[in-house]
């Protein structure tokens, strides 16, 4: 299960480690694909081969389906009480933990993430996640139901079935988690089709599921392209639900393919072009630190990137000031490096799509402040790209990017800010910086968004649900609406009789 990119030691100590699995993980074994075909995964540094992965397509979508089926209908899994199946989560949660030098480097790697974020931040929130549904896993309850005749009714929340989970790139072994967890604590099985640009991270998680005692055939990876494995998936008789977060595009194919199908239940996490709100009452300081983070976490490859920033005009020409500053001084460099704050694209394609939208920004008027160009000479780096100057009518307004560029723009008015963050066909989050509680309130529950942050930005918990309005999808992740929504609501109804009440 070797890689082909060279082992080594980097000058900040981390070591490239040897890359352990590239098989597909079925009915809990390691197995090549059954054409026998394998693709390339690239590091988004150098644009070199990592290592090849085998390649999935329908034929071992079917294979997989049938293992979670049997595993499903038949296995332990989901006749295991809550709490049974909560203490293995906890221990996949600590094999996470353990393991997670090694995954944060394939993420790193497979990519373009910034290790140290990766180690400081997606593995503890992935063992967060584990450890949230697990101990949610015994606390699946229905209700008992006041009926208005001689009958006693209760409802029960039961497992949805065999889940398809299809991953993105962006976030690859935290979304992994994101989707297994609450399925898992339902008592679901599942097949995950990782995204093609990043499935190290995926397959090494199948190995630690194994390794916690989780029954074979409850989890299933298929690495492979999104137009075989990933549709064959959506398009599943056998399959329940499937869960997706990716592009709007790719979500309207899945839905089609779902209505053709068997009319599974659909949960989609799409798109975004989510507003940053600054009033100017604000600390310019604090707005203009959050805007730009907003915006170049993660390369700007984040759903809810605040890549709309909309200024009042009395603080506007600061705050353009201050956010030049601050974006000429950010560290673009490779993700290993500690010292980083900005890796690469995570492939050509990513690279040359983010290049050429700021090519639009600048033919359509757009008045480039900041970057505007590639980073250096080998890899798919960008770097940090400012526009002042941007109408609402622009492609780099109305887009989802999905890089390091940002869209400024000034308003007057409250209401002139609201109608102007509403015209999107998006709505997945908005982030409002403020210090009066009454703009707050008001803009809060004007913006039609599923997540509204308050002087903060990117402030997820495993409590607070996710997801979005419009053209963002529906469905939410994390929460307790995050677990219910792998369940079933099935109502029981018997006749009582001779009863003193009812």
């Amino acid at each position: 299960m070797g890689g082909e990119k060279s082992n080594g030691n980097l000058e900040s100590g981390i070591k490239i480690p040897e890359i352990k699995f590239t098989k597909l993980f079925i009915n809990g074994e390691f197995v090549d694909s059954i054409s026998g075909k394998t693709f390339e995964t690239i590091d988004p540094r150098d644009g070199e081969v990592i290592a090849r992965i085998a390649e999935g397509d329908k034929a071992d979508i079917d294979m997989a389906v049938k293992a979670a089926r049997e595993a499903f209908d038949h296995g332990p899994w989901p006749r295991m009480s809550g709490y049974a199946r909560g203490r293995i989560m906890m221990k996949y949660a600590d094999l996470v933990e353990e393991h997670g030098e090694e995954l944060a480097m394939l993420d790193a790697l497979d990519a373009g993430k910034l290790f140290g974020l990766v180690k400081a931040a997606d593995i503890p929130g992935a063992a967060a996640d584990l450890r949230y549904f697990a101990g949610a896993a015994d606390k699946i309850h229905g209700e008992t139901l006041k009926l208005s005749s001689e009958f006693q009714g209760y409802t029960l929340r039961e497992p949805m079935g065999v889940v398809g989970h299809i991953i993105p790139w962006n976030f690859p072994m935290a979304l992994f988690f994101l989707k297994v967890a609450p399925a898992l604590a339902a008592g679901c099985t599942m097949v995950v089709k990782p995204a093609e640009q990043t499935p190290l991270s995926a397959l090494y998680c199948a190995h630690l599921a194994k390794l916690a005692g989780i029954p074979d055939g409850v989890i299933n990876v298929v690495t492979g392209f999104g137009s075989t494995a990933g549709a064959a998936v959506a398009s599943h008789m056998d399959i329940d639900k499937v869960s997706f977060t990716g592009s709007t595009e790719v979500g309207r194919k899945i839905m089609k393919a779902a209505g053709e199908s068997n009319l599974k239940h659909v949960s989609l996490e799409l798109g975004g072009k989510s507003p940053l709100i600054i009033f100017e009452d604000a600390d310019v300081e604090v707005a203009a630190t959050l805007a730009l983070n907003g915006i170049l976490l993660n390369k700007g490859e984040v759903c809810v990137a605040s890549s709309r920033v909309f200024v009042q005009e009395g603080i506007y020409d600061e705050l353009v000031k201050k956010l030049a500053e601050k974006a000429k001084s950010w560290v673009v460099g490779d993700p290993l490096d500690p010292k980083s704050q900005q890796g690469p694209q995570v492939d050509k394609k990513q690279f040359e799509k983010v290049l050429a939208y700021i090519g639009h920004g600048k033919r359509e008027g757009a008045t480039l402040l900041t970057g505007g160009k590639q980073y250096g000479n080998k890899g798919y780096y960008i770097e940090p790209t400012v526009f002042t100057d941007v109408k609402d009518h622009m492609l780099i307004a109305k887009d989802e990017i999905f890089g390091p560029v940002l869209s400024l723009m000034k308003f007057k008015t409250i209401e002139e800010a609201i109608e102007r963050a509403n015209n999107t066909r998006y709505g997945l989050a908005a982030g409002i910086v403020t210090k009066d509680i009454n703009i707050a309130n008001t803009v809060s529950r004007s913006i039609r968004a599923g997540t509204i942050w308050i002087n903060c930005y990117f402030a997820f918990d495993v409590d607070a649900p996710f997801g979005g309005y419009k053209m963002s999808g529906f469905g939410k992740d994390r929460g307790i609406e995050g677990l219910y929504k792998y369940t079933q609501l099935k109502t029981v109804v018997t006749p009582i009789f001779n009863s003193p009440w009812l």
